[in-house]
């Protein structure tokens, strides 16, 4: 019987899991001690467990997920299906911007990114697939905030808001104001925010019981992109999927 407990068998496991992130994909065995803060011989253990099952991949001494795991991820992901049926949205998108196009979903008080489409000359934006930004500080998680249960948006604006950029908004009635307009107009901008140079316009995709699932924004580079010339577009793709899910809804129930 595995051990659930904070010494347990699976607490470990899922230790050495979290230990990696967007960016460190591929860890050493001290960088992994260092995170976890296990004992050698204890975390010896857990990493040839964890290879032996698969979920890891041991390549020139050093530790990353397997593709076992993403292959796991993909099966029990609720955004699997958004994702299939916002692909062509997003790359129609793209067709027309030639600008870096996000799908995004909240997860608490972040935005995660599930998908990003983008060419050669794509801004050098901040978000990394998988990857998460706080709400308040990119459009993606304006849309997500500004639909967000009530609970939620009033533990974002009792703060405090981490400053991701010298323009990111951390004023709490500015930030509500914007989260107003957005809840109206259903489209967010963003400015320089998230990072430097950087600017971008997103809108929600809603479900047929007219639940927010998730979001879908264009970003470009601010010498070049202007998100208000862009935000019928945005408006129009979302729009296409928020009809294609129901579709997919109404001819589930027959």
């Amino acid at each position: 019987m595995i051990e659930s407990g904070p010494s347990g068998v699976l607490s470990k496991a899922l230790a050495v899991l979290h230990a990696f992130t967007v960016d460190d994909t591929t860890l050493g065995f001290a960088e992994l001690q260092r995170r976890t803060e296990f004992p050698k011989g204890t975390l010896h253990r857990v990493l040839g467990d964890l290879v032996a099952a698969k979920l890891l991949d041991r390549v020139d001494g050093r530790y990353r997920l397997s593709g076992l795991v993403f292959e796991l991820g993909m099966r029990a992901s609720a955004e699997r299906g958004l994702l299939e049926v916002a692909t062509p949205f997003m790359e129609d998108l793209y067709v027309r911007t030639h600008e870096l196009v996000h799908l995004g979903v909240r997860e608490g008080s972040e935005v995660v990114y599930v998908a990003k489409m983008g060419g050669h000359q794509q801004a050098a934006s901040p978000s990394r697939l998988g990857g998460r930004m706080p709400l308040h500080s990119t459009a993606l998680g304006k849309v997500l905030l500004a639909h967000a249960p009530g609970d939620v948006r009033e533990a974002v604006l009792r703060g405090p808001m981490e400053r991701r950029a010298p323009r990111t908004i951390t004023n709490v009635d500015v930030l509500a104001r914007q989260l107003a307009d957005v809840a109206m107009t259903g489209v967010a901008f963003e400015y320089e925010e998230s990072a430097v140079g950087i600017v971008c316009v997103a809108s929600g995709i809603f479900g047929p019981a007219d639940e927010l699932l998730g979001a879908v924004s264009v970003t470009g580079p601010v010498h070049r992109f202007q998100p208000s010339r862009h935000a019928a577009g945005v408006r129009a793709a979302v729009a296409g999927i928020s009809a294609t899910l129901g579709r997919r809804a109404q001819l589930r129930r027959y």
